[in-house]
């Protein structure tokens, strides 16, 4: 029979050695780890969670959840299982402290980067403004919209509690910034109304040095210096005044920076019309948006057509087709500034007549004269993709002005 007498001498197991057991197996929680754990008690302003520690965890009532929380009933239930981010580490009382809102937070950033990879149009309500622009919710994460990208007539005071759809325009975790676009949502919207080529009734809204804004239909577009007229126009002020109703074309729209160009200067019948007679340029703007759809149209079927250039030309000749240096050599209103007029060149330039007895044929030339073959003097004069960084057209403009569209 075993003897039940024994003592704790004789077992060998002291409560030294239970405590030293449970260390051993006991269970390591560092500060970002992410945990099950079970509510046993809630208290006011927290929650102690059993996550197999020692001593309960704590979670309080401000890290339960990113959007606020007035009770711990809002979001734990006694006995409930669920995920916790361990927060801090042990306090001198050996407690852990928990965290709901962090998994909330990495799962609402994880989400938002998700929708702005897929270029997606949210919706918010605004539940703030300030000076800067509005405040908004996405994910339970605080969005900004800066005042230049809402698009409404109304104060910003009264956008609080309306609804809008928005686009992403920065997402960065790191720094904490989320900022949304009210414009490039409408615009994306009233894109997918619109065509190039399309002539449409806007009003002038704002006047800028290099252009002016175009409401047309709750969206702003930019109708650049360049485009309102070939002729020279010092400022946009001497042509049209805010409120103006005007007649423009789309010549671009870009979805992806919510930007829409017009112009004026391709409704001309004859160039200055803008300038010199604007109702005559209204009256004949579907007749002229038509010819411009059709040279679009073909210059399009023209490119997609043309078979490349042979090598061969090139490499034999020496001498670039004509087709290329018509790209190589810009436009003569480009170079107006660099040749001197007509009159001063004509004391320099013999007649036609004169010239036909001294200029040898093209072989001569290059043999006699020593005069060096097209691919040298491309090196002398400019290319077009040169001038265009000395002389800004309307789309180049984009970096050295406000948003396309911005007023």
């Amino acid at each position: 029979m075993v003897n039940q007498n024994l003592t704790a001498t004789e077992i060998g197991f002291t409560h030294e050695d239970f405590a030293a057991l449970l260390d051993k197996y006991d269970y390591h929680f560092s500060p970002g780890d992410v945990v099950p754990g079970t509510v046993f008690s809630i208290e006011p302003r927290g929650a102690l969670i059993d996550i197999g520690a020692k001593t309960a965890a704590y979670i309080p009532i401000q890290e339960m959840s990113i959007n606020r929380v007035d009770s711990p009933e809002e979001v734990l239930q006694s006995n409930e299982t669920r995920e916790f981010f361990i927060l801090t580490d042990e306090n001198e009382d050996g407690q852990l402290t928990l965290s709901i809102r962090r998994i909330e937070y990495m799962r609402a950033w994880e989400r938002v980067r998700q929708l702005q990879a897929e270029d997606a149009t949210v919706r918010s309500g605004v539940f703030a403004t300030n000076r800067g622009g509005a405040l908004v919710r996405i994910e339970g994460l605080r969005g900004f919209i800066p005042g230049s990208h809402i698009s409404t007539r109304k104060p910003k005071e009264e956008l609080v509690g309306e609804d809008l759809p928005l686009k992403f325009l920065e997402v960065d975790e790191e720094r904490n910034r989320l900022v949304l676009s009210h414009r490039r949502a409408l615009v994306e919207r009233k894109m997918n109304r619109l065509e190039v080529g399309e002539v449409v009734i806007g009003t002038v809204r704002g006047i800028k040095p290099y252009g002016a804004f175009i409401d047309i239909g709750g969206v702003s577009g930019l109708l650049h210096i360049s485009e309102i007229s070939h002729e020279h126009i010092d400022t946009p002020h001497s042509v049209f005044n805010v409120n103006d109703e005007v007649k423009v074309m789309i010549i671009d729209l870009d979805a992806e920076r919510g930007r829409i160009s017009l112009s004026t200067k391709q409704l001309e019948p004859e160039p200055g019309d803008m300038i010199k007679n604007r109702d005559l340029v209204y009256d004949k703007a579907e007749e002229m948006a038509a010819k411009y759809r059709e040279q679009l149209l073909a210059k399009q079927q023209g490119a997609a057509a043309a078979p490349a250039a042979p090598a061969e030309v090139v490499a034999d000749e020496e001498i670039p087709p004509a087709a290329e240096l018509e790209e190589e050599i810009p436009p003569a209103a480009e170079l107006e500034e660099e040749i001197p007029p007509a009159a001063e060149l004509e004391e320099e330039i013999p007649p036609a007549a004169e010239l036909e007895e001294e200029i040898p044929v093209v072989a001569e030339v290059v043999a006699d004269e020593e005069i060096p073959p097209a691919a040298e003097l491309e090196e002398e004069i400019p290319v077009v993709a040169e001038i265009e960084e000395e002389i800004p057209v309307a789309t180049e403009t984009e970096e050295g002005i406000p948003a396309g569209i911005e007023e």
